[in-house]
């Protein structure tokens, strides 16, 4: 790593932590202003989504085995080529769409932007011998390193610890270099504990996460208590990472209990264990409702400050009138969070981020828990849905749930005409009903609604989500005599080939 990494750390942790608390209060005043004068009001609802995806070796310049589907490092250079963004890791490549309206033809441009632009990515790693694929947590390390060295590997740079394997996102290097920072970053969950001198260890994972922008802004609270109850049943369906990289398990935990105790959705745990290990009150977490818009921008200045970046206000866009605020919104990690932002004053807009999904199997699959939001975040609120008077704590308990036992979780829902279900069938028969009245009170024909849904549908109908898909698959090598290690890394390569063929074109609902 370059001394200008180390010297650019040094000048985040030289940041006055009172002075830039202040300018975000400041900042505070100027949002809450400018949504009493309807600024981030818009005649219209808005969709975006962002999508993040690992790379491996593909096997075509190796033409081993051994080392197909092993993780492999993104030149910067390539991500430029592609038009992607980097992540956490050196590995993670992301997509953002441009934000379109909830519509017909909006959710189209969504859908053909990303499958446009992944197809151009595949085309150009792929003469790198490289692949991009899209998946909850990664299994396989890079070839002749463990798991637990790629993560853990890290430098002193005259007293700054520089994470190897990390891109130059100062924000995530001064984490672990702060007067407060913990000695170690910890990976907690069933039979893993790992720690790591950086936050690295969050780079396992990987995910989508549907936007979803209301016209007025002063109905984002009616929205993100909505979106708080589906977060259990949506992640439900979605689960995708019950095992880790091999080398990670505890020693002396045989593969029998590995499979028994695994959760569906690990990635939910190390995005919690790995952050809140070096706050004083979990920053990573099930947020609370809203009553107000308001009070969902002074929880964001009211939430624990973490690394206080220094903020340049050029004066050039809308959105640095409230610079700082908008800083510290990039630590305000809860698992549904509103958004305040727009380059102009035309393009304010105050969203709904919805973080619980993990990275899918498919385009498709992403696609359709992408409309899938949006149609309950149009449909809830329209219908006054009973949902909305579900306690808090049994959404937070569904979201965990859903965490541990995807499908198998007996998720709670208030159902359409107000009994309450833990029965699936009904549960999801109402939640995808209101999706789809949503897609069709946007403008969808029933037949293209009903496509959007079909692939979450095919899920509930089977009973199988892809975190069961590689349960089976480490339990079949299990019973055929492979040792854990190679059955996870068996079911990580039939899943990336699985992939290979039903990424642009097909679902998760294909794989047999």
């Amino acid at each position: 790593m370059s001394k200008d990494l180390a010297g650019a750390v040094r000048d985040v942790l030289s940041v006055d932590i009172e002075t830039f608390r202040a300018d975000a209060e400041a900042d505070a005043e100027v949002v809450k202003k400018e949504l009493r004068d309807g600024t981030f009001d818009n005649h219209q609802s808005i969709v975006g989504f962002e999508y993040e995806f690992y790379a491996v070796d593909d096997g075509r310049w190796s033409g081993d085995e051994d080392l197909a589907c092993s993780l492999m490092r993104v030149p910067r250079r390539m991500l430029e080529l592609i038009g992607f963004e980097k992540e956490l890791g050196l590995h993670n490549a992301e997509m953002s769409t441009s934000p379109q309206p909830f519509n017909p033809h909006g959710l189209r441009a969504q859908e053909s932007e990303v499958l446009a632009r992944l197809s151009a990515a595949l085309d150009c790693t792929r003469s790198e011998g490289m692949r991009l694929v899209s998946d909850a947590m990664w299994t396989i390390p890079p070839a002749g390193e463990t798991a637990g060295e790629y993560l853990g590997g890290s430098v002193d740079d005259d007293g700054i610890d520089i994470a190897t394997n990390m891109s130059d996102a100062v924000r995530y290097h001064a984490m672990a270099n702060g007067p407060d920072a913990p000695e170690t970053f910890t990976i907690e969950a069933p039979n893993v504990s790992y720690d790591a001198p950086t936050v690295m260890p969050e780079s396992l994972i990987t995910s989508i996460q549907p936007h979803y922008q209301m016209s007025h802004a002063a109905d984002l609270p009616t929205h993100f208590n909505y979106a708080v109850r589906v977060a259990g049943p949506l992640l439900a369906l979605g689960v995708n990472s019950p095992f880790f990289p091999p080398d990670l398990y505890d020693d002396g935990v045989d593969a029998e209990t590995i499979l028994a105790e695994a959760w569906d959705e690990h990635r939910v745990r190390v995005f919690e264990s790995v952050l809140n290990t070096a706050t004083e009150v979990d920053k990573v977490a099930f947020p609370r409702d809203l009553e107000t818009i308001e009070e969902a921008v002074d929880r964001v200045v009211d939430d624990e400050t973490f690394v206080p970046m220094p903020v340049t206000r050029n004066g050039e866009r809308f959105d640095d009138t409230f610079a700082t605020l908008r800083m510290k919104h990039g630590t305000y990690w809860r698992w549904v969070r509103p958004v305040f932002g727009g380059s102009s004053r035309s393009s304010a807009n105050a969203r709904i981020e919805f973080r619980p999904i993990p990275a899918q199997p498919t385009v498709r699959d992403s696609i359709a828990f992408q409309a899938a939001f949006a149609g309950l975040m149009e449909s809830l609120p329209q219908r006054q849905h009973p949902v909305a008077d579900m306690d808090w704590e049994v959404a937070r308990e569904n979201f965990y749930a859903a965490m541990r036992d995807g499908l198998d979780s007996g998720q709670r829902w208030i159902a359409n005409d107000g009994h309450e279900t833990t029965n699936p069938v009904e549960v999801y028969e109402d939640l995808l009903a209101h999706a789809t009245d949503g897609l069709t009170s946007a403008g969808c024909s029933d037949a293209e609604a009903e496509r959007y849904i079909a692939p979450l549908q095919a899920r509930v109908d089977a009973a199988r989500t892809p975190a069961s898909w590689k349960r089976e698959e480490v339990e079949s090598r299990l019973t055929d005599g492979d040792d854990l290690a190679t059955a996870i890394t068996g079911m990580q390569q039939a899943y990336i080939r699985k992939q290979s063929e039903t990424l642009l074109d097909g679902s998760f609902a294909d794989w047999v």
